[in-house]
C-alpha cells in the first residue's frame, strides 16, 4: 500500500491506495482518524490526481471526482457507497432514502453503519446523509468537518441543530 498526505481547509488527509486505485482517505481528528500503517510506503507522485482533484474541490471548482477507486468491504458497503456517489453535490439525503434506493427500505440502521465504515470520504461523499430531522448526524472526520464541507457545496441544512457541529 502506498500513502501520501495532503493539507486542506480540513485539515491534513491521509492518502492511500495500491495499484487499483485509492483505497483510503483518512482524517486528522475524529472518531475516523487514521495514519498510515507501519508496512505502507509513502509516494507522493500516485496521488497527484487525487490531490488536484481534492484541492479543486476545496476551491469550489469540482463537483464530481473522477477517480480510479479501490474501496474494500462487503458487498452491501459497496452497494451504499455506490449510492453514495449519486447523490448531487450541493444536496443531501437521510439514511431512509438511502436505504430505499438501494432497494433496502428497513435497512436505514445498517445503511447508517456502512455510510459510517466509508473509507474514502469527500470523494464518496457520506457528508451529504443528514438525519431525517434534518439535524447533521455522525461523521468521521467530527460534526464541524461535516459541516465544513455541506457549506462549501451550499447543501447545509437550515437547523437550528447547526450549532451544535460548530
Amino acid at each position: 500500500m502506498h500513502y501520501s498526505h495532503m493539507d486542506s481547509p480540513i485539515g491534513r488527509l491521509l492518502l492511500a491506495g495500491d495499484e487499483a486505485g485509492l483505497t483510503l482517505i483518512g482524517f486528522p481528528a475524529g472518531s475516523r482518524a487514521r495514519r498510515a500503517e507501519p508496512d505502507w510506503e509513502q509516494r507522493d507522485p500516485p496521488f497527484d490526481a487525487v490531490k488536484r482533484q481534492l484541492e479543486a474541490y476545496f476551491d469550489g471548482r469540482l463537483t464530481v471526482f473522477e477517480l480510479d477507486l479501490a474501496p474494500r468491504g462487503t458487498a452491501f458497503q459497496r452497494a451504499v457507497w455506490q449510492a453514495l456517489r449519486k447523490i448531487p453535490y450541493g444536496e443531501t439525503t437521510t439514511y431512509g432514502a438511502l436505504a430505499r434506493r438501494i432497494g433496502r427500505p428497513s435497512a436505514s440502521r445498517a445503511v447508517g453503519a456502512a455510510n459510517g465504515a466509508n473509507p474514502l470520504p469527500i470523494v464518496i461523499p457520506c457528508h451529504r446523509v443528514i438525519g431525517s430531522t434534518g439535524k447533521l448526524t455522525g461523521f468521521g472526520g467530527g460534526l464541524p468537518t461535516k459541516a465544513a464541507l455541506l457549506k462549501l457545496e451550499g447543501a447545509l441544512p437550515a437547523t437550528d441543530d447547526l450549532a451544535e457541529a460548530n
